[in-house]
């Protein structure tokens, strides 16, 4: 079993490296936007339901309006964002993560 002190010094010891730092900006460059351009997007869906309700139950075709599309679009993007991050996780994240994980788990960490 391992010492909880030997768990502080690892952890702090995994906050301080480098090789952390740079997989937490990598992330923080890739969410942060994306949810900013969601959240705006979002924000717009909204403002146009309460003030452009006529917008809204504009006919595209049939019985489907511009509402219907638009919210359509909100369930779209959502799992368009889901897939583009499991991606780009699969790929750029999750291994130097795995990485840090090994180094942290076998003790290499304090090694530096």
């Amino acid at each position: 079993m391992t010492a909880p002190d030997d768990v502080g010094a690892r952890s702090i010891a995994v906050q301080q490296s480098a090789d952390f730092q740079r997989l937490r900006r990598s992330f923080l460059r890739f969410i942060v936007p994306l949810t900013v351009l969601f959240l705006a997007w979002y924000l717009v869906y909204v403002l146009l339901a309460s003030f452009a309700p006529g917008l809204y139950a504009t006919p595209v075709i049939g019985s489907i309006n511009v509402g219907l599309l638009l919210g359509l679009g909100q369930v779209v993007t959502t799992f368009a964002i889901t897939m583009l991050y499991r991606s780009w996780a699969d790929k750029r994240y999750d291994p130097h993560a795995e990485a840090i994980r090994r180094e942290m788990e076998t003790g290499e960490i304090l090694d530096d």
